[in-house]
């Protein structure tokens, strides 16, 4: 059959037009034809394609624009054009289509909208039964659940206006509908038409599109001819929708079977409680297994091992078989009592009795359960990452550490292996099958949990690291894909004076990005599986991450990387005298030394420090490294002791200038510098200056470079997949960050006490952009009542100014007034409010904790935290406690989420 297709876009000298016909994926690679379009003008182009599909096919395509063989822009490749070619083997197809970009309200193409909040089923269109045929396709993304798009207009054919005779379209793409005319009888050139919404729900009452009457034209078509028009979106006086949700981490649920922390099962009735409440999202810290020392250390979420494997602390024994040993199903039972009553995760005794339990299931059930089809299946899709990762545990595990540099022979995953890890009949699979048994399971589970809410109406929202652990099965297995000379970390804010170092390898992109960040398409795709949206961690690290020096500890001898610094011209050329040895040597001299040291001076002096000229020291050999003198006080924990260590890695960051990672010519201002010695020694102008050029540097100089940086890789992963796409944009964030995030529509987290706007103390809840996720505390932040209490001064000046209340702030902050604050966040704009449980929990003096601080999650400042955080409310108990679930329903309720 053949079809032509026609498109208008106005190109420039120089450019091409191509023509790009999807024919499905192989793994994450799309297999695509491409096709070179003609054209007469610049304007009008055209490409004619004898297509050998079968009646029936479902053809998807998208158009690009390429100079001198390269792409240069594409359109939205979300939802591509999609044709079906249901005439028979001698159809003729003309199809006239419109250039799309990426939508504004492309969030409502994702699987939030589409399979979750307003789910409606598509259909396959119907084969055309007309001699001449001409075909209607338009978006419309608003329609809501049960709503159908019908057309009408000014001809017998479309009704003649009356909505009761109007024609009803198919949804056969994601929010696209079309329908099928018989052109024989539109006895005229020019019709007059419009869109409407109706429904089959009693009292609904249809309404049209918004604007004029839209115009086609009909062209003259022979016998077997079917002529393709895709017109603009209709748009629909709809309001936008606004959603409720809760945050809460899975491994702080508490149910009355789980096993001393949350698991995959106890998702399940979150889900229910989440529905039950009027609330539509549920968002969830990482779920990766974290696995490194089998200690405590491995509860921090943010650091897996493995971006596709799950955690095994998570599996829910309860769905599984029961043991058939009797004495170890007592014994099992009565640990899964005895850590079920703690307060907090005994995160070490809960991960040691899943995994004894999940052995023993092993060797019980592990041959039948891997002989089904249902493990071959998932064994064949997940293989790629499944069998390095088995590999990688089972070396981890007899090896006795993770750091596989020590692993000898096996320093590097080998492709070689995979075969003997493959074949069931091999030693080397016996060895690993206990691992992709575990994943199996929890793969399993996990989905469950998505397709379960999904069902309900609940959003799951997923998280995504920005980094992974230096010593991850990712790293073993692909470490072209990173530079292991640096630490991942974030500049000082809020959260940490000091910098936060978070000790993960920085990206290699130069690599990602000559394979189409594959590892990152993998990495979402894989996401989909179990999430509808994602928190994009740290979302600035795509633009530039702030990389510290293997041999530093806290973050401040960090710079952004990629980013442009400074030449010695340059820094002169803003009037500050290059002196390189005072600008980039620790500033040691003895009032500095007594400043910190007091006491401890002398010894420091005698010690640590050595002298050079003019009263100037330098650091000892022996201590000159911030992991030099971490490791000499390695078991110190006198204060005496902690105070001398902490002052030398302030004497070691105390730089005017950091001395690029890649680059010895060039410099960055050390950040935060002015807090600072070395700032401090500075004559006035020389501050001044270097006042000025600090903040150039920070706030202008790297814009338009970190634009162009994140736009190199956030579209290809925001389009990887239906996910809607939310980012954590706080911290030092430059304009460039608005830039992308609106060009994209990411959505953005606002919250109030951390306004963006450096002109207010507390943001104002009526600004926040529709596309955005309003909260009042993540996982790294005080809770509302910790927060209330922080600060005395701030907390007053919040109740005087923001909630407009009169006289002292009360202390503590009592439910009636945490209900004001939350019911005010539930009315903002944002199309998502999503609060922690904490935080719902603070409306409710008879349900919340009486200590707030042992609310907690994390406190990023400390490195070395312990995520043991579980809710002291069973769900059961949850379930029942109704006078708090109204109170949340009716909160929602009138905000008119």
């Amino acid at each position: 059959m053949r079809v032509q297709y026609n498109i208008a876009y106005q190109t420039v000298f120089g450019e091409d037009l191509i023509l790009n016909i999807i024919h499905g994926k192989t793994g994450h690679k799309e297999s695509i034809s491409r096709y070179r379009m003609s054209t007469n003008d610049g304007l009008h182009w055209t490409c004619e394609v004898n297509s050998q599909d079968e009646r029936g096919a479902v053809e998807d395509y998208y158009y690009s624009v390429e100079r001198d063989g390269c792409e240069v822009r594409c359109e939205w490749k979300t939802i591509p054009h999609r044709l079906e070619l249901t005439g028979g083997k001698n159809a003729a197809y003309t199809v006239y289509d419109h250039w799309v970009d990426m939508p504004e309200d492309s969030y409502r193409y994702t699987t939030v909208f589409s399979d979750c909040i307003y789910h409606r089923e598509r259909t396959p269109m119907r084969a055309s039964t007309y001699s001449r045929t001409l075909r209607i396709k338009v978006r419309a993304p608003q329609l809501r659940a049960g709503e159908t798009l019908v057309i009408s207009g000014d001809v017998p054919t479309l009704g003649s206006w009356n909505l009761q005779k109007a024609v009803r379209m198919t949804e056969h793409n994601i929010n696209e509908w079309v329908v099928n005319l018989d052109a024989s009888k539109l006895k005229t050139d020019t019709v007059e038409l419009k869109f409407a919404v109706v429904s089959d729900a009693p009292d609904f009452v249809p309404f049209w599109e918004e604007g004029l009457n839209r115009k086609i034209s009909i062209p003259s078509m022979k016998s077997g001819e079917i002529t393709v028009y895709e017109l603009p979106q209709a748009f629909f006086p709809i309001p936008n929708t606004r959603c409720a949700g809760t945050l809460v981490p899975v491994f702080s649920l508490r149910s009355a079977g789980s096993f001393g922390v949350g698991d995959f099962g106890d998702l399940k009735q979150m889900i229910d409680w989440v529905s039950s409440t009027r609330q539509r999202v549920l968002q969830l810290l990482p779920i990766n297994d974290t696995t490194i020392t089998h200690t405590w250390t491995d509860s921090y979420p943010y650091s897996c091992i493995s971006i596709y494997a799950l955690h095994p602390q998570f599996v829910d024994l309860r769905s599984l078989p029961a043991l058939k040993d009797k004495v170890a199903a007592e014994h099992f039972n009565t640990l899964q009592n005895e850590l079920n009553g703690l307060d907090k995760i005994d995160y070490e005794r809960v991960n040691e009795a899943k995994t004894a339990y999940l052995r023993l299931l092993f060797d019980q059930e592990g041959s039948r359960m891997m002989s089904t089809q249902g493990f071959k299946n998932f064994f064949e899709e997940e293989q790629y990452w499944l069998v390095p990762y088995a590999r990688y545990c089972h070396l981890r595990d007899t090896e006795g550490t993770a750091d596989f540099s020590r692993w000898k022979g096996n320093e590097q995953w080998k492709e070689a292996d995979r075969a003997a890890l493959s074949s069931p009949r091999t030693k080397a699979y016996k060895e690993v099958a206990f691992y992709y048994f575990v994943q199996y399971i929890l793969d399993r589970q996990m989905a469950d949990a998505h397709t379960y809410a999904r069902n309900r109406g609940v959003v799951l929202k997923g998280d995504i690291p920005i980094g992974v652990n230096r010593y991850s099965c990712d790293v073993w297995q692909e470490p072209e894909y990173f530079h292991l000379n640096g630490q991942a970390g974030a500049p000082p804010d809020g959260f940490s004076a000091n910098g936060q170092n978070w000790g993960f390898p920085t990206y290699n992109w130069e690599a990602m990005l000559k394979d189409g960040c594959r590892w990152w398409i993998r990495r979402f795709s894989n996401m989909a599986k179990y999430f509808d949206a994602y928190r994009i961690d740290h979302v600035l690290g795509f633009f530039r991450i702030w990389e510290i020096p293997s041999h530093a500890v806290h973050g401040l001898l960090g710079q952004f990387a990629p980013a442009l610094g400074m030449t010695r011209e340059e820094i002169e050329a803003y009037g500050l005298h290059w002196q390189e040895e005072l600008f980039t040597q620790p500033f040691i001299m003895d009032w500095v030394l007594e400043r910190i040291f007091k006491e401890h001076a002398d010894e420091v002096r005698r010690l640590y420090v050595v002298p050079t000229h003019d009263g100037r020291y330098k650091m000892h050999p022996d201590y000159d490294t911030q992991r030099k003198v971490e490791a000499a006080f390695e078991g110190k924990t006198s204060d005496k002791d902690i105070w001398i260590r902490d002052g030398l890695y302030a004497l070691i960051s105390d730089v005017l200038f950091v001395r690029d990672h890649r680059d010895t010519d060039k410099f960055h201002p050390r950040i935060s510098v002015q807090l600072d010695f070395i700032y401090e020694s500075l004559y006035d102008s020389d501050k001044f200056v270097f006042n000025k050029l600090y903040n150039d540097y920070y706030y202008r100089r790297n814009n338009q470079f970190w634009y162009y940086e994140a736009m190199k890789k956030l579209p290809i992963l925001v389009q990887a997949t239906r996910m809607m796409a939310c980012a954590e944009d706080l911290g030092m964030v430059p304009d460039c960050v608005s830039w992308v995030m609106n060009e994209l529509k990411i959505l953005s987290l606002e919250l109030q006490s951390m306004p963006k706007n450096p002109d207010v103390r507390f943001g104002i809840l009526a600004h926040n952009p529709y596309r955005s996720v309003c909260t009042i505390s993540s996982h790294d932040m005080p809770t509302l009542r910790q927060w209330w209490d922080e600060d005395i001064n701030r907390t007053q000046a919040y109740y005087n100014t923001v909630l407009y209340r009169g006289g002292a702030a009360p202390h503590p902050l009592p439910g009636w007034l945490a209900r004001d604050i939350v019911a005010q966040h539930l009315a903002c704009p944002s199309m998502l409010c999503i609060l922690s449980i904490q935080d719902w929990m603070a409306i409710d003096e008879s349900l919340r904790l009486d200590d707030p601080d042992a609310e907690r999650i994390n406190i990023p400042a400390n490195p070395k935290h312990y995520w043991r955080y579980r809710m002291h409310v069973s769900l059961e108990d949850l379930m029942e406690r109704n006078d708090f679930n109204y109170d949340i329903t009716n909160l929602i309720a009138q905000s008119g989420r």
